[in-house]
């Protein structure tokens, strides 16, 4: 065993990652170097952990903007980063979105904005297109329902006022939060938004429902509308 040991110094630039997490657990391991694992390789004589580094860098060491990153953006822009690395990439950032999902998706109790946009933000902050959700609570401002209503964008899409309502009836609730994302990260109300923020809230008036909030999700921020008094 002894003659066939070979020290951590002499390993592989590229083994280092995965011999760490096997000796130390993945816990230990920086967010380079899980990037590293999912490269396995570098190219043209840059290893996976320099090549991890030189992704992560460009996106400002943000997952949230790595996240928003497609297999031709990786193509395009890493030279050996082929499609089995950029989907590699892609799934583990997937992986991590759903399982942030699942967690939040426990009826938690949400009383301020905050918790409102990190419930939404797994649902809709990464995304590259705008999807307009309606969300209805319990009296204990416990989730009963949270769905996707349109997909495109407030300003692209017409939103039907009755159909919003109508997933409030169904759900037997007696408040409803609406949300939509801003791909472009700007986080401030169209004029659009503001309109349909007052139809909702008029409407919901006369069958007696309260408009809690409207929040518009970005990827790392948001808008709340009950917050900055526009309710």
């Amino acid at each position: 065993m002894a003659d066939n040991y070979i020290p951590i110094s002499s390993w592989a630039e590229d083994d280092k990652p995965r011999e760490k997490m096997l000796l130390k657990g993945v816990a230990s391991l920086s967010v380079n170097e899980l990037l590293a694992i999912l490269l396995r390789s570098g190219s043209g004589g840059e290893s996976a952990l320099d090549l991890a580094r030189r992704i992560l860098a460009d996106s400002n060491n943000d997952l949230n903007l790595l996240a928003r990153l497609s297999v031709s953006d990786f193509m395009s822009r890493y030279k050996g980063v082929g499609i089995a690395k950029a989907a590699s990439i892609i799934a583990a950032m997937e992986l991590g979105r759903r399982r942030a999902l699942s967690t939040v998706r426990e009826e938690p109790m949400l009383t301020t904005s905050r918790d409102l946009y990190d419930y939404l933000q797994p649902l809709i902050g990464d995304l590259d297109h705008e999807e307009f959700w309606v969300m209805t609570l319990s009296s204990a401002c416990r989730i009963k329902s949270c769905e996707r209503l349109f997909s495109g964008g407030i300003e692209s899409t017409i939103i039907d006022i009755r159909m919003v309502f109508r997933k409030v009836l169904e759900s037997k609730a007696c408040s409803v939060v609406i949300a939509h994302n801003h791909p472009s990260g700007n986080d401030r109300p169209s004029a659009q938004d503001i309109v349909l923020t007052k139809k909702v809230r008029e409407a919901g008036k006369v069958l007696d429902i309260v408009l809690l909030d409207h929040i518009i999700v970005c990827p790392d921020r948001y808008y709340s509308f009950a917050d900055s008094g526009a309710l």
